[in-house]
This record gives C-alpha cells, sequence and structure tokens, in this order.
C-alpha cells in the first residue's frame, strides 16, 4: 500500500510539473545549426544540470526541444543531462538491462515510448551549438529499494557493525562498493556504452564517485586489504589515516581505469568531474579528486560550491582559491552554484552576485544546478524576471 500511495504522488507532482512547464513563456529558438564549441574554445562554461529529481523536464514530449532552445538562446553553451541515477539509466542501456533487469527508467519509458531521451538530447543539443556531457549523477549510490540492490546484495560496501551512515542511510540510499570488481565493471560498462553510442562530447561523474569514510568493512574489502596488509583486518576507526589513504588510492585506480577506457574508445572525450571541495570531499567521501587531476585523469572539475548567502559562498571560494588557481594550470576549473531547490528558493539576485564572484577570482565559469529552479514554476521571481537576469549576466 505504501508504495502505491509513493507511486500515485510521483504520478500526481509530474503531472502538475508538465502542466506548469507547458504554460510557462518560451523563447524563440534558434534557427540556424552549429557545432559545439570545444573545451579548449570556450571562454567560459556556461552550463546547467538537467535531473529527474523535481522535474518533469526529461519526460514530457517537447519539454527537452523547449529547454535546450531556452537555455542556447540565452547563451549558455553546456548541458550535463542525467544518464544514470537510483540505479537505472536514462537512455535504452544493454549493460543495465543485463544487471538491473531494467533497460532504463520505468516512467521515461511510459511517458516517452520509442524514444531514446539522450540522443534526442545530444542531436538538438548540437544543432543549437551546446556542448552535451551526460552525467553518472548517482556514481556508486543506489536507492534501498532498486532492483539493482536487491539483486546484488554482495556488491554493497558495508560500515562496521552495521552503524546508522549519517551521509545518506536516512535516505534510504545504498552505496556500492567502488572497490568491488563487478561493481567496478558496472559503472565502466555503463560509461562505455554511453560513450561508444553516442555522440557526446564528454561524460561526468561528481560527489557520489567515492565512498563514504564510514565504509569499507564488507567481506571483499576486509579481504583485500588483508592481502596487502600480511592478514591484518581494517582499523576499527574508520577515520585512521592510512586506512582512509589506502580506500582513496583505491578509488583513484578505478578512476584511472575509467579513463583509459574513455579515451581508448574516443580520446577527445571530456571527462568532467563536480566534486565536493577537496578537504571535505576527502575527510567524509575518501574523494582525493586534485590527484585525479595532477595525475591528468580529469579534463574539467565543476566544483560544487552550493550556498544559499553571499558571506558563505565566497568564504568557500576563498579557502579553496590557492589549490584551484593551481589546478587551472592543468586544466579548466569552474565552480558549482546553486539556482535553487523546493525547499530553498535562491533569489536571481544573489545569482548575479556569486557569479560575480567567481569571475572576479578568475575561474573558467560557472554551472546551475538545476535547470527546473533557473526560471521555472519552483523561483522566487517570475520566469520573465529570472530570464532577464540571466540575460543580463552575459
Amino acid at each position: 500500500m505504501r508504495q502505491i500511495i509513493i507511486t500515485w504522488r510521483k504520478q500526481v507532482f509530474l503531472a502538475i510539473a508538465i502542466v506548469l512547464l507547458a504554460i510557462a513563456p518560451t523563447l524563440s529558438q534558434p534557427t540556424s545549426a552549429q557545432a559545439p564549441a570545444k573545451i579548449e574554445d570556450i571562454q567560459e562554461i556556461r552550463g546547467v544540470w538537467l535531473t529527474n529529481v523535481s522535474s518533469a523536464v526529461l519526460y514530457s514530449p517537447w519539454g527537452i526541444e523547449r529547454a535546450l532552445s531556452q537555455l542556447a538562446e540565452l547563451k549558455f553553451n553546456t548541458v550535463y543531462p542525467v544518464a544514470w541515477n537510483r540505479g537505472v539509466t536514462f537512455y535504452p542501456s544493454e549493460t543495465a538491462e543485463k544487471a538491473i533487469g531494467r533497460n532504463q527508467d520505468f516512467t521515461l519509458g511510459a511517458l516517452r515510448p520509442g524514444k531514446d531521451t539522450l540522443d534526442e538530447m545530444i542531436f538538438i543539443g548540437h544543432q543549437k551549438g551546446l556542448r552535451i556531457i551526460p552525467w553518472f549523477e548517482y556514481g556508486f549510490m543506489a536507492p534501498q529499494n532498486s532492483l539493482l540492490v536487491k539483486r546484488h546484495p554482495s556488491w554493497l560496501a558495508q560500515p562496521r557493525n552495521s552503524v546508522a551512515l549519517t551521509h545518506h542511510g536516512k535516505y534510504g540510499l545504498e552505496w556500492l562498493n567502488p572497490l568491488h570488481p563487478e561493481v567496478q565493471q558496472l559503472l565502466i560498462d555503463l560509461i562505455a556504452e554511453v560513450v561508444t553510442r553516442y555522440d557526446v562530447d564528454g561524460i561526468q561523474l561528481d560527489d557520489h564517485f567515492s565512498l563514504p569514510v564510514e565504509l569499507g568493512y564488507d567481506p571483499f574489502t576486509t579481504w583485500l586489504y588483508q592481502q596487502e596488509h600480511q592478514g591484518e583486518t581494517p582499523p576499527e576507526n574508520y577515520e585512521n589515516a592510512e586506512w582512509m589513504r589506502w580506500r582513496a588510492n583505491k578509488l583513484t585506480q578505478v578512476m584511472q581505469r575509467i579513463h583509459d577506457r574513455i579515451k581508448e574508445i574516443k580520446p577527445d572525450c571530456i571527462i568532467s568531474l563536480s566534486p565536493n571541495p577537496h578537504q571535505y570531499a576527502y575527510r567524509k567521501y575518501l574523494q582525493d579528486w586534485p590527484t585525479w587531476v595532477n595525475q591528468g585523469l580529469v579534463d574539467e572539475v565543476v566544483v560544487q560550491v552550493y550556498r544559499s548567502g553571499l558571506d558563505s559562498f565566497q568564504r568557500d571560494l576563498n579557502l579553496n582559491n590557492d589549490l584551484l588557481t593551481k589546478l587551472q594550470q592543468k586544466i579548466p576549473v569552474a565552480i558549482g552554484i546553486s539556482s535553487g531547490t523546493v525547499r530553498t528558493p535562491i533569489s536571481i539576485n544573489l545569482i548575479e552576485e556569486q557569479v560575480k564572484a567567481v569571475r572576479d577570482r578568475g575561474f573558467d565559469g560557472f554551472s546551475f544546478f538545476y535547470w527546473e529552479s533557473l526560471w521555472g514554476y519552483i523561483t522566487p521571481e517570475s520566469p520573465h524576471v529570472r530570464r532577464r537576469g540571466f540575460e543580463n549576466l552575459w
């Protein structure tokens, strides 16, 4: 009964969202097709994430073209559409069918039968000069009730003594073990499938391509640690420095495998990463992403600095400025900015101030999380005012 209620609520929300999206004012569409800019030719990354969470844009027959037309009209140049989320893909996937028993998100297939949403987005986006970089949003994270988790319980990472997790457990989410070879192969195959089948400009991983520091006490990881430590078991303290470094290094090895596979298929494919600021990313998620940049495993970084105030936003930029400036000598470094959520709306004035703070520090651009809160139905100002504000940014 609970599942029926949840499903009903989702359907009601989706119907409302589609109606609201339908009545939103439209912009004129560009008529001339143009090739998407290469990363080296872009003066400033102007991106946005398209997700299925609290957003109906991927599900409606006309939502994708409208969204991409509006973004191109307002001089955005990069779109990060979700390709992997909640244990399912957002494109027809043979890899997912084999591993999960479902070839894509059920709702997407039901509302857009016979459509390949990712292929459509790439075709339209490239016509309008947009880079399309599919986003593997959930990384190693999956819902507890997903087919993926139910089919492969041995793939899950585990805390010591089943300690409750603060980062995701309360939301009904599990973490796949990135050290497990079959888990690694699943994600590598999903990414390779996208790079091989689609004319993508790149792929993106984010903060969920990681391992919460509390995890690593599952049988496989314990065995692997023992093999490399003369039979010793992992330290009981999950914040033990050597134990943290060992797991972080294993994650770096996975990143190396993904890099090598992508570049073997398509050497010019951009490997984008959207992590949290480094100290937090390493301390909480064992994600040592500056090392990935220094080892040449990443082509672009968009650091998530999602703050609902200007002071906290500037403080985080200042704390990370020296590191990010050094990394800019190797690759473009942009900043992820929150354009608001249902619970935390962000005014267009604050967005303008945060963009200015990014530009003042000489970063290579920004991307907004997420599409629906740019000028959709959850914004504090009218869509017209919001779009005018983004137009004025450049």
